[in-house]
């Protein structure tokens, strides 16, 4: 699986380009699910917020407005209720995965919960696009900082799936949330056992078989345990 982690989607045409060639063909030629299950469990999203990542009328994180050939909504909460024989062949034939933000514990509970987490390894083809929480389950740890609720299946610690060696700090700098600074993104990082990105929206991370790039217009920091 193909990752491109970003705080805010697909914000400038630095990003975009990278999408399209993680893709390997035009957005117009490719099919996409979204997947909207992060946003229930955190408790400043509203309903509206789902309707507006899945139906792409959120201008400020674009995801499922791109333009794509189609756009599918695979809902993970409902995915154990109707089997894999009928799920699974979705994903499959989708060439992109579009993951919305929200809770990333609560996303990493439904992950593995749905049998998702079991998939992943085999879609090697597939390009994964997370958007905020959508792009920090897939680190090791969130940090006890984005620990707010208490989702299902809550462990007692910040874990999540792991299939990347770093963590990520979202929305650096944003205006609407004062207390997300680099100098708060250092301080989280230190209470980590690894390496950890502090992004803002215009900064996407990007990871192919294993190698790690950064794709910014805008601020980022690499930030390494002590």
């Amino acid at each position: 699986m193909k990752l491109l982690l970003t705080s805010a989607g697909i914000k400038n045409t630095s990003i975009h380009d990278a999408l399209v060639e993680l893709l390997g063909r035009p957005i117009a030629d490719c099919d996409a699910l979204c997947i909207p299950t992060a946003g229930y469990g955190h408790p400043m999203v509203a309903p509206a917020s789902a309707w507006r990542f899945v139906s792409g009328r959120e201008p400020e994180c674009p995801m499922t407005e791109l333009g794509w050939k189609s756009v599918g909504l695979l809902e993970l909460t409902a995915l154990p209720t109707i089997g894999a024989d009928r799920w699974v062949p979705w994903v499959e034939q989708a060439d992109v995965l579009l993951v919305n933000g929200g809770d990333p514990l609560y996303l990493c509970h439904w992950i593995r919960e749905s049998g998702l987490a079991d998939l992943l390894p085999s879609l090697g083809d597939t390009v994964w696009v997370g958007l905020s929480a959508g792009s920090m389950v897939m680190t090791p740890r969130i940090g006890e900082e984005f620990v707010i609720p208490r989702p299902p299946g809550y462990t007692g610690d910040d874990a999540t799936l792991g299939l990347v060696d770093f963590s990520i700090f979202p929305h650096v700098d944003h205006p609407n949330l004062p207390e997300n600074t680099m100098a708060a993104a250092e301080r989280w990082a230190e209470r980590l056992d690894g390496p950890a990105y502090a992004i803002d929206d215009d900064t996407a991370i990007r990871v192919v078989d294993g190698a790690v790039d950064v794709i910014s217009e805008g601020r980022w920091k690499l930030l390494t345990p002590a």
